[in-house]
């Protein structure tokens, strides 16, 4: 698939880009960065290239900048990924408590290993550094919902649920990559 170099955000999403970026002194717009490339990543689907390079210019800053913040987040996706995207959380406390095991069960039910997409592009599985439910382990985060003391029935009834109702994308914006 060829990205189209003339990406650009809709007037609407333009409009909200500058009053986060009028939200910080002359000079300092790279300080909205995460929040335009969360704005980016949920109107083109994922961060390419393309949309990255998008970013930097409307910031004023230099592509490597973003590139840096997107490549370094686990929040962000510099390739495409399916309509749910199972976020499994990897470190200490969720592995001590099944991670491993949950990752590996999606991983034979759907058909697909770590950062793989299944071939209809529903579900894309994504291990993560923590999400910060370290009480609830092992937890996963499917768009803006967490599901947490996951268990193979716990996660057979997700995959069954967000196969006949994809999650929202973060923010509420809809995918138009």
């Amino acid at each position: 698939m060829e990205e189209n170099q003339n990406i650009q955000f809709p007037e609407d999403l333009l409009k909200e880009v500058n009053r986060i970026i009028n939200q910080f002194p002359e000079g300092k717009q790279k300080s909205a960065l995460i929040r335009v490339l969360h704005l980016a990543q949920a109107h083109f689907g994922y961060l390419s290239v393309t949309a990255m390079d998008y970013v930097a210019r409307l910031l004023h800053i230099q592509p490597i900048e973003v590139y840096e913040v997107a490549t370094f987040y686990s929040m962000y996706d510099t390739q495409p990924v399916g309509k749910v995207k199972l976020e499994v959380c990897r470190t200490g406390p969720c592995m001590i408590e099944g991670a491993e095991k949950i990752v590996s069960y999606i991983e034979n039910k759907l058909g697909i290993k770590d950062g793989e997409t299944t071939s209809d592009g529903l579900f894309t599985l994504k291990t993560v550094e923590c999400l910060g439910a370290c009480g609830y382990a092992p937890m996963l985060q499917a768009g803006e919902k967490f599901h947490e003391h996951l268990t193979e029935a716990k996660v057979d009834e997700l995959i069954e649920m967000y196969r006949n109702k994809p999650v929202a994308n973060y923010m509420g914006l809809e995918n138009n990559g």
